[in-house]
């Protein structure tokens, strides 16, 4: 462990649109904001080929495009962004205090204010085709790159309400959408089964996994195993969309933070405030509902504005009864 302990008034947590517009709020108002990336530093907008729904892109641009500009917004205002990752936190619970935060096990950091953006991982299922062709026609977001395949036939794998959701998504701008259901039955809602079952163009596959993803570059099938009769089946679509769920990125904050029974960090009212003072969260690891990129910076912003408003707390003299 170092023997300098840097002290700093605001510390944020992950890159990403949520960081990178936490940074640009946090810095014009003059918080000299530190910025550590994390592991993946741009967050999963690095992964994205296009993006064609962020306000003020007109003709679109590339995901890591994108975070490149953002980040060097942050730091055109003054914003000191490194590569590294927190490993350890111990926040303190009473207001004021200054919060220990270990940057790759060796760099000890301690901060008025702490804004995590850690954000969320996609879980994919796996497979050594599914990952090669990641951006190149395999995507978790239906919202965010169904777009791309308008008029063509894709599938999507999922069994739960987002599953089913984006299946219908897909479908009002899709030719066909071929859904995988692992096993006998749908986990989602009636209702949700019912809006699937009743859109003509969705066909869904009962116990029915992807044994492999088809294509060079791009997709251009799926080879898919029926789990009941031990069949296998190729399917030609261009688009795949992986709906099996997110994971946040929080396990350094258990026992501290209080978290929902997936592990999303918990916000109070409108707010960005976790329940220890001087610690906000912004972006995916606290939304597991919207999880866009635009939102996700609109967090960021919130976040900024709520830990500026905390510091300007602190310095305002307590009134004798």
């Amino acid at each position: 462990m170092s023997d300098s302990i840097e002290k700093v008034k605001c510390l944020i947590i992950g890159s990403g649109p949520a960081g990178y517009t936490a940074a640009i709020y946090a810095a014009r108002a003059d918080m000299h904001p530190v910025l550590y990336t994390g592991l993946e530093p741009g967050g999963q907008l690095t992964t994205t080929t296009e993006v064609d729904n962020f306000p003020g892109y007109p003709e679109g641009i590339d995901g890591p495009t994108m975070m490149v500009q953002l980040q060097q917004q942050a730091e055109r205002f003054g914003t000191d962004v490194r590569i590294g990752m927190a490993t350890m936190v111990q926040f303190h619970k009473e207001v004021g205090g200054w919060h220990k935060v270990i940057i790759d096990g060796a760099k000890e950091i301690h901060a008025q204010t702490v804004i995590i953006s850690t954000g969320a991982t996609a879980k994919y299922l796996g497979l050594p085709s599914e990952q090669r062709l990641r951006g190149g026609g395999v995507s978790a977001c239906a919202v965010c790159d169904g777009f791309f395949y308008k008029g063509q036939d894709v599938a999507i794998v999922g069994a739960g309400d987002t599953a089913a959701e984006e299946a219908t998504y897909l479908a009002n701008i899709c030719k066909s959408v071929t859904m995988l259901v692992r096993k006998g039955h749908m986990r989602a809602s009636k209702a949700m089964q019912h809006r699937v079952n009743n859109t003509p163009n969705i066909t869904v596959l009962y116990n029915s996994e992807i044994d492999e993803v088809l294509g060079d570059q791009v997709v251009e099938g799926i080879r898919v195993f029926d789990n009941a009769t031990c069949e296998k089946t190729d399917i030609p679509v261009t688009g795949l969309f992986i709906a099996i769920g997110h994971k946040p990125n929080t396990e350094i904050f258990q026992g501290q933070l209080q978290m929902d029974e997936t592990g999303y960090l918990i916000t109070h009212g409108k707010s960005t405030k976790t329940n220890l003072p001087g610690v906000f969260a912004c972006g995916d690891v606290q939304d597991n509902v919207y999880r866009q990129a635009v939102t996700a910076a609109g967090t960021g912003c919130m976040a900024a504005l709520d830990a500026e408003r905390y510091l300007v707390s602190l310095e305002q003299p307590v009134s004798a009864e």
